[in-house]
């Protein structure tokens, strides 16, 4: 077994993985500043510590421990706040990932696996659905900072530093999931719930691909062994429209409230879909949850909350 830092990992996905690791019988570190995540998404059997991946203090607690594996899932992760804040986003998913590849380097971590996003890091393309092959062409300051976080793995891989794999997710979907993250799933069964109508953005045509959070979880799993020095899309290379999200959450919830509208939101991709082969040639993985599964499971999460009294987080300080 092994010993696994995971920055993020009191956050959505993050948490996740940490159980999961613990559940095979890893020694698992967290790291997280809980600016988005929660302490209570920290499973106790994880050690953890409370530090931004910016600081001294978490390139010295890396050179303390010598991890084999790092998984990075620390980041600014939205959209909007990156196109409103760019040297905020850059100061957290760039220079945060130096530091970390320089003390791992140092710490001779043998391996890092990062969460990169292959909704922006590729833009819009014509060509679909989306291979690894294709050229990057972000459209946001996201989506750039993803990608420079790709080149920087790359050359410290090259130059003495652990080897990577690269996972380019799809849109995570299920329980421990924010408010502020803004996604639009969660953010409408959080406004269905609370009798509020959901705003449906652009003409609610755009479409994209969703994975359930197991399915993610899975992918860090055997990355942990395959995939050396690879990119791997994890999606499930099916595209549902906004419109289509918000008639199956109506149909689930059985709440019937029309939706308003908004205009298109900055650095928004009208269409984008994987072709996840090479994910399930190298690594083994292929997408176990159906959409509609997935869904139905995020939504009796939330249900449970509210019925239990417990709020839907809108943030990590509420």
């Amino acid at each position: 077994m092994s010993k696994i830092l995971v920055t993020g990992g009191a956050g959505f996905i993050g948490s996740h993985i940490v159980d999961r690791y613990l559940a095979l019988g890893h020694d698992v570190i967290v790291v997280d500043n809980l600016a988005t995540g929660a302490r209570e998404n920290v499973n106790p059997g994880a050690r953890f510590f409370p530090l931004d991946v910016c600081a001294p203090d978490f390139a010295r607690l890396i050179l303390q421990e010598r991890p084999e594996v790092i998984n990075h899932h620390a980041a600014q992760t939205m959209v909007r706040v990156s196109t409103e804040q760019p040297a905020y986003d850059a100061q957290v998913n760039v220079l945060g990932i130096l530091n970390l590849l320089q003390a791992a380097a140092r710490a001779g971590v043998r391996k890092m696996i990062f969460a990169s996003s292959g909704g922006t890091v590729y833009g819009t393309c014509r060509c679909l659905p989306i291979s690894e092959t294709e050229p990057f062409a972000p459209e946001s300051p996201y989506g750039i900072s993803k990608a420079a976080g790709e080149h920087y793995l790359r050359y410290y891989a090259a130059n003495g530093g652990p080897c990577y794999t690269v996972l380019r997710y799809a849109n995570i979907i299920g329980p421990r999931d924010t408010v502020s993250s803004e996604h639009v799933i969660t953010v409408f069964i959080h406004r269905l719930l609370a009798g509020q109508p959901p705003v449906i953005h652009w003409d609610g045509e755009q479409a994209k691909d969703y994975l359930y959070v197991d399915d993610a979880v899975e992918a860090n799993v055997l990355a942990l062994d395959h995939g050396d020095n690879q990119a791997y899309n994890i999606g499930s290379g099916r595209p549902i429209s906004v419109n289509a999200i918000y008639r199956l959450l109506v149909e689930i919830t059985g709440i019937r409230i029309p939706a308003e509208h908004g205009p298109k939101r900055a650095g928004d991709v009208r269409l984008f879909y994987f072709d996840c082969s090479k994910a399930a040639r190298e690594l083994g993985w292929q997408p176990q949850v159906p959409f509609e599964e997935a869904v139905a499971r995020t939504v009796a999460w939330y249900r449970a909350r509210c019925d239990s009294g417990a709020a839907i987080r809108v943030s990590a300080k509420d």
